[in-house]
């Protein structure tokens, strides 16, 4: 059953199960992201670790409240781990919650075990092999609703909905049109969260040269035939991290922890297990 925590002025709803250290993951997608696929994707580790899958402010189930700024998201983690008494964390970040995964490695290194980075980025400098890749796909795309969308200027959520519609199709190495109708259908689309993050937050986001900082154990994933946050973007960070494992998945796009789900869990266990302090006994 969802639980709800109130920090910094708003209230989060988030999944809470297992015990032990705790992994908090970091959903993507700001203003249409959600806990939802996250503690799907890793609900298995529960066996030995204790994993906390929130929706962060303005998306999913979670209230609204300005700013949705890094600094803000960072804080409200910080918070939310404050209120719920799990001491030191590993953080599990995707696409754009891996941003916030490397602000708050940055802000609160005392914090944390490890770091684990899922098809992310230390920089913006990606977004125009990203508009090319789309572009160039096959798949019918709209250059201008494309240049609103990653220029944070969508309309509502209407146009959000259909822009996204747009792109789903590049996400995946294996295609499953139904599948991808279903999740459309399912996504709690919030424009506003989305054209902040996009329009203030990204078009100066660069943490290049301060990767160094970052000394706790760092697990670098990335699918090959990531579009998005193509696999460039997480060979900067590997080269910029001082303590990271990198590890590509031959057969994913965007999500590995889903199109290669035992292959992920497995190497995200074993770095873990190397990482992380071993439970307590039953």
């Amino acid at each position: 059953m969802s639980k709800s925590v109130t920090v910094n002025g708003v209230t989060l709803v988030y999944e809470d199960g297992g015990h032990g250290t705790a992994i908090v993951t970091l959903h993507g997608g700001p203003g249409m992201g959600s806990r939802a696929g996250d503690w799907a994707a890793f609900q298995p580790l529960t066996d030995t670790y204790r994993l906390i899958s929130y929706d962060q402010r303005g998306n999913g189930d979670s209230d609204a409240g300005e700013p949705y700024s890094h600094a803000q998201f960072v804080a409200d983690l910080e918070a939310l781990r404050g209120e719920l008494g799990l001491g030191k964390i590993v953080v599990l970040g995707g696409s754009y919650g891996g941003f916030l995964a490397l602000e708050y490695a940055l802000a609160h290194p005392d914090a944390l075990h490890a770091v684990i980075l899922r098809d992310t980025a230390a920089s913006n400098r990606f977004q125009g092999t990203s508009m090319e890749r789309a572009m160039g796909s096959g798949f019918p795309m709209d250059q201008a609703r494309l240049e609103r969308l990653f220029g944070g200027q969508v309309a509502s959520n209407d146009e959000f909905r259909e822009s996204f519609g747009m792109i789903q199709p590049l996400y995946t190495v294996e295609r499953d049109p139904a599948a991808e109708a279903e999740r459309l259908a399912r996504i709690p689309f919030r424009y506003e969260t989305h054209n902040w993050a996009f329009s203030r937050n990204q078009p100066d986001y660069d943490l290049t040269g301060r990767l160094n900082e970052i000394q706790v154990p760092v697990l670098v994933t990335v699918g090959r035939e990531d579009w998005i946050t193509p696999l460039e973007a997480s060979e900067e960070l590997a080269a910029g991290l001082p303590n990271n494992e990198f590890v590509i998945f031959e057969h994913s796009g965007h999500s590995p922890h889903m199109e290669e789900q035992e292959r992920y869990l497995g190497v995200v266990r074993d770095f873990l297990a190397r990482h992380v302090p071993a439970p307590a006994p039953a």
